[in-house]
């Protein structure tokens, strides 16, 4: 299955990307940590070519700590400088301007030996919708500049944010690609809110995180829902989980949205725990 999704101002918006790549010095990539691999934007890459980068794994504290060290190793060992955060952790922010700052220096250094006047390094951060770059933006500036929402696409225009004294930041909207060739990447994506609901089906995402769980986190399925791992049967599960937690409709059958739109939504708050959908070696 095929899933296209590709706004007229995600078009424009990597246009506008592409103009301005000549303007900075390298490139913040943010991904979500619960998804590194198909949260990242192959469009991106083409546009990039050799402008240095480094990876922003997002949102870690929803995600998996064991499969979000694998997944640093995994972009270090690709000589991708890769750092995990959680944007309220101050320590975590001074270590994306540390970071940004070893990536820059090279840069800075040549200029310095060709008599040019030192300025800040520029950067430009780049992500899909909704995965934390208007909250990073403002932790970074140490004020509120970015207009934050919980809805993809809440960005629209580009944006120059001063970090500090250490280098200028360029905002750009979310972009997506033009559409999604493998479907696992689409439910990854629809599970943690990347792309909007109604792209897919809530009960096939829902299916594919408990399948997924029932293989890599069967302790935290049966702990919030009492699903074990031996029970196969999707039908079985959701009408337990429905009459657990009373996703009941008038006559007291099972309400499967109900249990969908609740099943996503202990995922998203991090009530389901620390969940990772994908490992460096599912890639």
């Amino acid at each position: 299955m095929t899933i296209q999704w590709f706004p007229g101002h995600m078009a424009k918006a990597r246009r506008e990307a592409e103009e301005k790549l000549k303007l900075v010095d390298f490139v913040m990539e943010l991904v979500d940590a619960r998804a590194p691999f198909s949260s990242q934007n192959p469009m991106l890459q083409q546009l990039l070519h050799q402008k240095p980068k480094m990876m922003v794994l997002m949102k870690k504290d929803l995600a998996d700590p064991r499969e979000t060290e694998k997944w640093i190793r995994y972009f270090k060992a690709n000589d991708i400088p890769a750092v995990a955060i959680n944007v309220n952790e101050k320590e975590d922010i001074n270590e994306v301007i540390r970071l940004g700052k070893e990536l820059s220096q090279a840069k800075m250094d040549r200029l310095k030996d060709k008599g040019i006047r030192p300025r800040p390094a520029r950067a430009m951060i780049l992500g899909i919708p909704n995965v934390g770059k208007s909250s990073l933006i403002n932790r970074l500036a140490n004020k509120k500049i970015a207009k934050i929402g919980d809805k993809p696409g809440v960005t629209k225009q580009q944006l120059w944010i001063k970090v500090k004294n250490d280098f200028e930041l360029l905002d750009t909207p979310g972009i997506l690609w033009p559409k999604f060739e493998d479907e696992q990447v689409g439910y990854r994506l629809a599970a943690i809110g990347t792309i909007k609901d109604k792209l897919l089906s809530m009960q096939d995402i829902v299916a594919f995180v408990i399948t997924y769980m029932q293989k890599h986190y069967p302790d935290q399925l049966l702990e919030r829902y009492a699903i074990r791992p031996e029970m196969e049967d999707m039908w079985e599960i959701f009408v337990s989980i429905g009459k657990q937690r009373g996703a009941l409709e008038s006559g007291g059958n099972v309400n499967f949205d109900k249990v969908s739109d609740l099943v996503i939504r202990d995922l998203r708050t991090g009530r389901l725990g620390n969940i990772t959908l994908e490992t460096p070696e599912q890639k």
